[in-house]
């Protein structure tokens, strides 16, 4: 019998081939090791905006001169734009997650001009696509968090469960955008809204599928991918892309950053749940989860 999750011919190419990666995978390593090796590079497939982007400003750090007759920020919205097309024509992404990466991407450049004019950070090189001292590749940094969350929701076919009231969640990240802004003029809450996702959210689990269905708590998991932002963020610190206030060029984020990336995957989270609400139906029966075969 044919499974039913065996992508068709008029699948994308991509889709076909990472189902071939994992019955080539399945096939020749361990069960376990299987299992490792096809989360790794899902998350990797996920991740792939992110990376390609953070490849970018390393790569035009190292080679860029300044007298060339495009500024690098420049050059890195036109990556970042042509990127973005080409996920689309060969349907790395769907409508619907170009949808959200859309809607992050400009509350996240709304937040780079607050926090810019508030002397929060700085873009110290020059750029003609830059507006309120913001050069419009950064949007795209935001854009690669929410292209992240909504393509390893459909890589890994996650499911939540229990998934808190939409209203509630849809709450909680109003208030933490509107920290970002407001902790400027009144007191910080942060501390407060960290307590208000283990909450809201303390109790939801994500089931996820690679080779067979496994389970993590979804604060959990918000943690663990803090430190993989922050530890992505460095890059463009180290390479000077952007300056804290108060540092020097290419100094290190300073840890309490994880904090504030933290809160901005829930909100990223949340944003994608806007357009694509999250799946909260488990598989029919235990037994089923062993039989899951992966599509990458």
């Amino acid at each position: 019998m044919t499974d039913p999750r065996t992508p068709g011919p008029n699948r994308p190419l991509t889709a076909r081939l990472e189902h071939r990666l994992g019955q080539w995978a399945r096939a020749r390593l361990p069960g376990g090791l299987a299992e490792f090796i096809m989360f790794g590079l899902k998350m990797g497939w996920a991740s792939l905006f992110g990376g390609l982007m953070l490849g970018a400003i390393i790569v035009s750090k190292s080679v860029w001169q300044a007298d060339w007759p495009i500024a690098r920020y420049d050059a890195l919205l036109g990556f970042a734009l042509v990127t973005q097309a080409l996920f689309l024509i060969f349907r790395l992404e769907t409508v619907e997650e170009a949808k959200v990466i859309l809607l992050f991407h400009l509350t996240g450049t709304v937040m780079e001009w607050f926090k810019v004019s508030a002397g929060s950070w700085a873009y110290p090189e020059p750029a003609l696509f830059k507006l309120f001292d913001v050069p419009l590749f950064s949007g795209f940094m935001y854009a690669s968090v929410g292209s992240f969350i909504a393509r390893v929701i459909r890589l890994f076919e996650m499911r939540f469960a229990p998934y808190p009231p939409f209203g509630l969640t849809l709450l909680l990240a109003l208030s933490i955008y509107a920290n970002f802004f407001t902790h400027h003029f009144i007191w910080d809450l942060r501390f407060l809204l960290i307590a208000g996702t283990v909450a809201v959210y303390g109790r939801t689990v994500i089931s996820y599928r690679a080779g067979r269905r496994h389970r993590m708590n979804l604060v959990l998991a918000g943690a663990l991918s803090s430190l993989f932002l922050w530890l992505a963020e460095n890059i463009g610190t180290l390479t000077g892309t952007w300056v804290y206030a108060g540092t020097h060029t290419s100094a290190f984020a300073s840890l309490s950053k994880m904090g504030s990336w933290y809160l901005l995957l829930y909100v990223a989270f949340i944003t994608v749940t806007v357009v694509v609400r999250p799946r909260s139906d488990e598989p029919a029966a235990e037994g089923e989860k062993d039989r899951d075969t992966d599509d990458k």
